[in-house]
C-alpha cells in the first residue's frame, strides 16, 4: 500500500495548512509576494457539490485558491455570505488568519471514526464538486484550529500533483491561475 502522496507528503499526516482571508485575490498576491507560495490556482465562487454544518445542509458560497510551496500544500478560502460556517465561526471568534491543518488519506472513515473517537466534534462535512470526501472537525480545545481530513485517491493525488509541479522552479510569473486549468488535466 502507497504511504505516501505523489506529492510527497504522508498519508495519514498533514498535507495543508489553510487560512481564511478576507479577500481571495489579495490573499493570493500576499502570500504569494511575501511567502513565495505558488502559483494559486483559484475559483471565485467554488461550489461544494454537499455540505453539511454541524449536521444541517448548507448552501454556504466561498472563494477558494490552492497553491504549494515545497511539499506543502496552502489554501485560502473567502467566505462569499454570512451564512453559518466552521469558517465564519473562527473569524467571529479570532478574526481572519490561520484556520486548518488538512490531514491527507486514503482510509477516509477509518480517519474520521478516530477522530470521532477522540470526542472532537463533526463540525464540517461533504464533498468537492470532483466528488473528494472532506470532514472538518473542532479541535480548537487542542489547538488554535480546526483539522480537516480530506479523502485522497488517485484523482486527487494527481489534481494536487499538477499543482505541485507547477510550484517546482515557479518564478513569480502568472500568480494566479483558474482552478479549471488543473481541473481540465486530470486524466
Amino acid at each position: 500500500m502507497k504511504t505516501e502522496t505523489s506529492f510527497g507528503q504522508p498519508l495519514g499526516g498533514i498535507a495543508q495548512v489553510a487560512y481564511v482571508v478576507e479577500d481571495l485575490h489579495q490573499g493570493m498576491k500576499d502570500f504569494g509576494e511575501k511567502y513565495n507560495i505558488g502559483p494559486w490556482f483559484y475559483s471565485d465562487e467554488y461550489a461544494l457539490k454537499t455540505a453539511k454544518y454541524k449536521g444541517q445542509p448548507t448552501e454556504m458560497k466561498m472563494g477558494l485558491a490552492l497553491g504549494f510551496s515545497g511539499h506543502m500544500c496552502f489554501e485560502l478560502i473567502q467566505p462569499l455570505d454570512d451564512k453559518p460556517s466552521v469558517y465564519r465561526d473562527v473569524i467571529n471568534k479570532r478574526g481572519y488568519g490561520y484556520h486548518h491543518l488538512g490531514l491527507a488519506t486514503r482510509t477516509f472513515e477509518k480517519e474520521v471514526a478516530r477522530f470521532q473517537k477522540m470526542g472532537y466534534e463533526l463540525a464540517f462535512e461533504g464533498s468537492t464538486p470532483r466528488g473528494i470526501r472532506f470532514a472538518y472537525f473542532d479541535t480548537t480545545t487542542d489547538m488554535p484550529g480546526m483539522l480537516e481530513v480530506i479523502e485522497v485517491n488517485d484523482m486527487q493525488d494527481q489534481f494536487l500533483l499538477l499543482m505541485q509541479q507547477a510550484s517546482l522552479n515557479w518564478d513569480g510569473t502568472n500568480p494566479a491561475r483558474k482552478l479549471e486549468t488543473i481541473v481540465s488535466q486530470l486524466k
